[in-house]
């Protein structure tokens, strides 16, 4: 009884004897909009006002307001447009991405949020030689800067710029746009100088931030319109012992074939559920390096239901293969919606 108690403890601790590791995967995504077959000439359009220069921008001076803010936004406009189109090109989803040098409003109602007729967008892409437009509507940003005293006579200074952008899908013959995307992201600037003076050569003129978060934002919005890539972090778990060991050793030189053959043969010939639910976590995640979403999402929710029975709802691990489950779920439905952006049978 003594031996097969003490027995039956070894195995609990060995189980126990397991950590995580994690590492970086690149994981290809599809467009949040499906443009119909066909679509291979973009057009990008600068449909939004300038905010007027003396609004949206917040001046402090070591406690008091200064009237002395100005921040054009003329060119940040053209620079959201420039580096959303550029973005757009280098992806190689689309034969070719135009930007529309002139603006479309005739009015000066910058706060308006005007869309593009149906005849605009016809008539636009039949001037261009394109199959579809994206534009930016609107563009409307608060900027604040601050400059206080710090310790031992230094100055600090920090710029905040807020923007919040209306860009708008079209598709020639629609009446009404395919998609219309609302993007807020803000950039933060904070230094340290001697003095007020210096603090002008490293922190960036009004003009030159909103420019600056303008492109930021650009940088960020392609993937609402092309397939694009995103660095997930995923993790596999070792253990304790000879076998434990080589396949983490084997892992961790990328070596996942080799790692779920070991893995795959511990799954086997263990009793203890935890070995199991661990070394099922580690061989979904072999099989979706190969790109087998199928064989992974089964093994992730034997390592889920594994943890659920055990461990219940609630605990760390049975949350972590829950979303595991969910994410390669989200990956089969990505490669599916994939697979009709790319006109793929």
């Amino acid at each position: 009884m003594e031996k097969t108690f003490c027995l039956f403890l070894l195995t609990a601790l060995l189980a126990a004897c397991t950590s995580m590791r994690y590492i970086g995967i690149d994981t290809y995504n599809p467009a949040e909009i499906t443009y119909p077959e066909g679509v291979r000439n973009m057009l990008i359009v600068n449909n939004a006002l300038p905010q007027n220069p003396e609004s949206g921008c917040e001046f402090k001076l070591l406690g008091v307001d200064q009237d002395t803010c100005r921040m054009p936004a003329d060119s940040a406009l053209f620079d959201l447009c420039r580096t959303l189109g550029e973005t757009i090109f280098g992806t190689d989803f689309f034969h070719d991405v135009v930007l529309f040098e002139e603006g479309t409003r005739e009015d000066d109602l910058f706060l308006s949020d005007l869309k593009l007729t149906a005849g605009q967008v016809a008539s636009l892409c039949e001037e261009t030689g394109t199959d579809a437009v994206i534009s930016l509507d609107r563009m409307l940003f608060q900027m604040k800067k601050n400059i206080s005293a710090f310790a031992d006579g230094y100055v600090q200074g920090q710029i905040k710029v807020e923007v919040n952008a209306v860009i708008r899908s079209y598709f020639p013959g629609r009446e009404q746009p395919m998609a219309t995307l609302l993007i807020s992201d803000s950039l933060f600037w904070g230094e340290y100088a001697d003095n007020v003076a210096m603090l002008d050569y490293v922190l960036p003129p009004a003009d030159e931030a909103l420019r600056t978060a303008a492109v930021y934002v650009g940088e960020k919005a392609y993937a609402y319109f092309v397939p694009h890539w995103v660095n997930s972090i995923r993790w596999y778990y070792t253990g304790f012992g000879t076998k434990w060991k080589e396949a983490t050793a084997l892992a961790a030189n990328e070596k996942w074939e080799q790692a779920a053959d070991i893995w795959q043969h511990i799954h086997a010939q263990s009793s203890n559920w935890q070995t199991k639910a661990k070394t099922a976590s580690n061989i979904a995640l072999s099989y979706e390096l190969k790109d087998e979403m199928k064989a992974a999402l089964e093994w992730a929710e034997k390592s889920h239901k594994l943890f659920e029975e055990n461990r219940g709802n609630d605990h760390k691990y049975t949350k972590l293969l829950q979303s595991y489950v969910d994410v390669l779920a989200d990956r089969i439905h990505a490669g599916e919606k994939l697979k009709v952006q790319f006109g793929e049978e």
